[in-house]
């Protein structure tokens, strides 16, 4: 079997035992980490896209609810932090794809990646995809495509100065004091700030929020389609497992863990497939939300801050119906400077990994195309950044592929 032998699960007393403050602190800090800027993200790609606010009730169901159940199994079976969500990249990928592809289309293209990540780690051949494309050039495509967040940011500023301004202070001076830093980290304090001013404004569309709705998410039937398979699928599929499963497997690697890819690989791949009957992004490994579980205390007593997140998630997928009409109730431009703030250090990852050293002008073009996000074949911008920025480094930057550099 190439799938990694779980460890002899804890008995729920042992569980127990090994938690604590610490460990309830950070996992409570990443649960909100997770729920606030990724959540923005998804309004904000959703509500660009056209969706209905079922539809992203029932996204936002299977991102937390079904993707928190496979969190809390690995976390319980292999006693290591291991949080599995979604794909914020990916889910940024699906918003310009959303202008021209049907939904159901969209989610043909979701069951596809699933597919394919679920044979790749039952081949074992994980890490050798995850090489196929070289990194700076996958890094560049995702630095093209956050880029709207960014100037998404700035036009927030811009428009709603009142409320957007404070929460980019409220970032900046957090971001600066590394004790207040810890003890609040920037994101939530830029939430509450915005909400503060939201409600000194009198901002807030309250109609609707008088009624708690368990969710009741709506099951799709899936429509496959040559222009959504060559546009989403390969770009997907190399986020989930170079860009994010990769960060998350280094994350916990410099914790002293040792996830397991290949059975990680599966649960993503199974995970997409089903999520995806709900609306839901690709399933994946989640870098940020487990380097705050794994960030401090007993590298063995990890996983139990992690069962904290999953128990969480579990209970906010089932609350989505109103989690999203509350994000919803608020302003655009909250939701517009929230997730642009979230993207910010990724963002500056991409563009340093892209142009850092190898494959540059590969890197260069990638990003160019990803901008212009012209569709040929209607096929969208991503897609074709990838094989032009490839195409382009494979004639000119032939060096740069080999293995001593």
């Amino acid at each position: 079997m190439l799938l990694e032998k779980p460890n002899p699960p804890p008995a729920l007393r042992q569980v127990f035992r090994d938690f604590g403050r610490l460990y309830f602190v950070n996992g409570l800090v990443a649960f909100v980490f997770a729920v606030s800027g990724p959540v923005a993200v998804i309004l904000a790609v959703g509500t660009r896209g056209g969706l209905s606010e079922s539809d992203l009730a029932s996204w936002i169901f299977g991102a937390f609810f079904l993707n928190g159940l496979i969190s809390l199994a690995f976390c319980w079976l292999y006693r290591q932090p291991l949080v599995i969500l979604w794909t914020i990249p990916g889910a940024v990928l699906v918003g310009p794809a959303l202008g021209h592809l049907s939904f159901a289309e969209v989610i043909g293209a979701y069951i596809a990646t699933g597919a394919i990540m679920l044979a790749l780690g039952f081949s074992g051949w994980v890490r050798r995809s995850m090489q196929a494309v070289p990194m700076p050039i996958v890094m560049a495509m995702v630095a093209g495509v956050f880029l709207r967040f960014g100037l998404d940011l700035v036009f927030a500023v811009r428009d709603d100065f009142w409320i957007a301004a404070p929460m980019v202070a409220a970032f900046l001076a957090l971001s600066t004091s590394h004790r207040l830093g810890r003890r609040l980290p920037p994101l939530i304090g830029a939430l509450l700030v915005g909400a503060l001013a939201i409600a000194v404004l009198g901002r807030f569309d309250a109609t609707g929020l008088s009624t708690l709705a368990l969710a009741r998410p709506n099951l799709y039937v899936p429509a496959f389609s040559w222009e959504a398979m060559l546009e989403l699928v390969v770009p997907l599929a190399v986020t989930v497992l170079a860009v994010q499963n990769g960060q998350g497997i280094a994350v916990l690697r410099a914790a002293g863990h040792e996830p397991p890819v290949n059975a990680i690989t599966v649960a993503c791949g199974a995970g997409s497939m089903i999520s995806a009957l709900v609306g839901t992004v690709p399933t994946c490994l989640t870098g940020p939300v487990n380097a705050i579980v794994s960030s401090s205390g007993e590298k063995s007593r990890h996983y139990s801050a992690a069962i904290l997140v999953g128990i969480l998630v579990l209970a906010f997928g089932l609350l989505s119906p109103v989690f999203t009409r509350l994000m919803l109730a608020t302003p655009r431009t909250f939701i517009a400077a929230l997730a642009g703030l979230a993207m910010l250090r990724v963002l500056q990852a991409a563009f340093t990994i892209a142009f850092k050293e190898r494959f540059a002008l590969g890197a260069l073009v990638t990003l160019l195309v990803t901008l212009a996000d012209v569709p040929i074949l209607h096929i969208g911008g991503p897609f074709w950044g990838l094989t032009f920025g490839f195409v382009v480094s494979w004639l000119l930057e032939r060096r740069d592929f080999r293995p001593d550099r």
